[in-house]
């Protein structure tokens, strides 16, 4: 299928790179009114966690990802019918559980067990085990490379409301058009470049699109709130048991 022009950006087609459609986002943001609040900058995929790192130098504030699994249909591994978080928060694909005739008992089970096997690892292994606990006063902004389905960050917008940020805002270079009109009435504000109505895939949109490492992303998170957070802990335990002896 070819890659339509955006009706927003007529002139545009697809991005050079990551840095190149982040360097386009921020022309789209309010960056120096943001700049006065309190910022966390959340990604959603391991790919946007570089976004997050550098939308948070920019803003100068801090920054992670909040991990998610998927719930495929029981016979189709490749059907995401649901979405559970870090934050257990779970979000149901209603049209697709319904055509599929799949029980709320199997996809509470499975979004368990996925929370259980996948995403608990997954925190301890990039994270130490940090877990996102409150959001509480927090403006939230979450960022990926790119959006197809929209599953994943409505999971991650729920977590964010659930988890008492003061506002929740969503930074994407492009996203399916249907996407981006069912978000907008979810979040306070929503950024983006390209909005084809006839979406491709995400990597159809940049020139070069590098997968990023698990060694990589585990190297970004170690700048990441939490990680610090914990090594903070850590030093301040260390400081305590000196002073105490």
């Amino acid at each position: 299928m070819p890659i339509e022009k955006d009706i927003h950006s007529p002139t545009l087609l697809r991005f050079i790179d990551r840095d190149d459609a982040l360097s386009k986002l921020v022309e789209v943001m309010p960056i120096a009114e943001m700049s006065n609040r309190e910022n966390l900058v959340i990604a959603i995929s391991f790919g946007g966690v570089l976004f997050a790192k550098k939308l948070a130098t920019i803003l100068k504030c801090p920054f992670d990802v909040l991990f998610t699994a998927s719930i495929p249909a029981p016979l189709n591994p490749e059907c995401p019918i649901a979405m559970v978080s870090e934050t257990y928060d779970i979000i149901i694909h209603d049209a697709l559980v319904n055509a599929f005739e799949v029980s709320l008992d199997y996809i509470y089970g499975e979004a368990k067990r996925r929370y259980e096997e996948q995403i608990l690892s997954t925190i301890y292994k990039f994270r130490k085990g940090e877990v996102i606990s409150s959001l509480k006063g927090e403006d939230v902004i979450i960022v990926d490379e790119g959006i197809d389905s929209g599953m994943t960050i409505t999971n991650v917008v729920k977590s964010c409301i659930n988890h008492q940020a003061k506002s929740v805002s969503i930074a994407v270079p492009v996203m399916p058009a249907d996407v981006e009109f069912l978000l907008k009435d979810i979040v306070d504000n929503l950024y983006t470049i390209l909005r084809p109505r006839h979406f491709v895939e995400v990597s159809s949109y940049y020139e070069r699109f590098d997968v990023l490492s698990s060694e990589q992303v585990e190297e970004i998170l170690k700048e990441g709130f939490l990680v610090q957070r914990q090594q903070k802990k850590i030093k301040e335990k260390d400081q305590k048991e000196k002073e105490n002896k």
